[in-house]
């Protein structure tokens, strides 16, 4: 690959499915939830590291999160993260960054990556992702579809049209999350995946993409290019970052880009959409249950358990729940029920409690 690869890491995310253990100021993406100790995001760069180097990766997170980011990754430098005032969703976020990247050098790929997913196969992961950046060498918006495993409602899909490279496609249509029978339907034809949330493109080709579809956007970026010159981009960020329209990358940008490719990969991929899922990858006894604590389990099965260091979790006749304590709140549930976890932060943020 004769360009420089970059890669941006997307950290702003709340994760509101994994209270009582995420919150506003630690959320999702920085908690060890797929079974190791490492966080979700140091996990993410990580399993980079064989592609792009520390100096070359660019976390985009929140204001409120930047000092804790900045401390689970010690190894990225400190200029490296990106602090929006606020959230506009991420089509800003990966201009802003597209931006910087640029700066640094005009000829770069870039890879966009969600913080917070879970990969189990690492090896073929990185084979796809390089697929993707020499697709996307020519100017092309590239995206990583996942092969579906199974009639999935939760997620976007994307239609494959015809074969563009070896392992790379055409992209037929994007498709907004299917009713049950659309997925089935979906599912049998072979011929759609499901929306990774990954990117990958030349910085200068993702910047002409967003001066054609978002101009507003793009008039805003020349303006940080011009004060980051100038040394006062942070203020000028500030001060104007809440006035960009909140649109995703997606929506915003893939859908009606005019070069746009998929590459096809089944890597172990997981989104960790809710405690049902980190129930899943860890590790379980011979009674299905598993443990982020000290536990007596009797007569329970099909449990997840997770509690602070030095506190004892004992269960008696119970199947199927999720048990999740931290210092100032206790989360029972049945699994069945993941899902639901995010009606009791609405409530909290209601009663503008803080624990939300």
């Amino acid at each position: 690959m004769s360009r420089t690869v970059y890669a941006v890491i997307m950290a702003g995310g709340s994760g509101t499915r994994f209270w009582p253990a995420s919150r506003g100021t630690r959320p999702k993406q920085l908690l060890p939830l797929a079974g190791g100790d490492l966080s979700l995001i140091a996990e993410t760069v990580a399993r980079i590291a064989p592609l792009v180097p520390s100096e070359r990766v660019l976390i985009v997170t929140s204001e409120l999160l930047a000092e804790a980011t900045a401390a689970e990754l010690p190894q990225v430098p400190r200029a490296n993260i990106l602090a929006e005032p606020m959230g506009r969703n991420t089509a800003p976020c990966v201009g802003w960054a597209a931006a910087h990247v640029r700066r640094r050098d005009p000829d770069a790929l870039m890879m966009v990556l969600p913080a917070d997913h879970h990969i189990g196969a690492e090896d073929a992961y990185r084979a796809v992702l390089t697929t993707a950046l020499a697709a996307a060498e020519d100017g092309a918006l590239v995206t990583v579809g996942i092969e579906p495993t199974r009639p999935e409602t939760g997620y976007g899909y994307i239609e494959l049209g015809g074969a563009r490279d070896a392992g790379v496609f055409d992209v037929k249509r994007f498709v907004e999350k299917p009713e049950l029978a659309r997925a089935e339907e979906f599912l049998a034809s072979g011929g759609f995946v499901w929306n990774s949330g990954m990117f990958f493109f030349r910085a200068d080709a993702v910047l002409g993409e967003v001066a054609r579809q978002l101009p507003a956007l793009a008039a805003r970026l020349e303006e940080y290019d011009a004060a980051a010159h100038e040394g006062r981009e942070q203020a000028l960020v500030a001060a104007t970052y809440g006035t960009l329209e909140s649109v995703s990358f997606d929506h915003g940008i893939m859908e009606r880009a005019e070069r746009i490719a998929v590459v096809p990969g089944s890597f172990g991929w997981s989104d960790l959409g809710s405690w049902t899922t980190a129930y899943e990858l860890a590790s379980k006894d011979e009674q299905g249950n598993a443990t982020r604590a000290e536990a007596v389990m009797v007569d329970s099965t099909g449990c997840y358990v997770s509690a602070p260091s030095g506190k004892l979790v004992a269960l008696v006749g119970v199947h199927d729940l999720v048990v999740v304590e931290t210092e100032d709140a206790l989360l029972v549930m049945p699994r069945e029920r993941a899902q639901d976890v995010r009606a009791v932060v609405d409530e909290l943020k209601a009663r503008r409690d803080p624990r939300a």
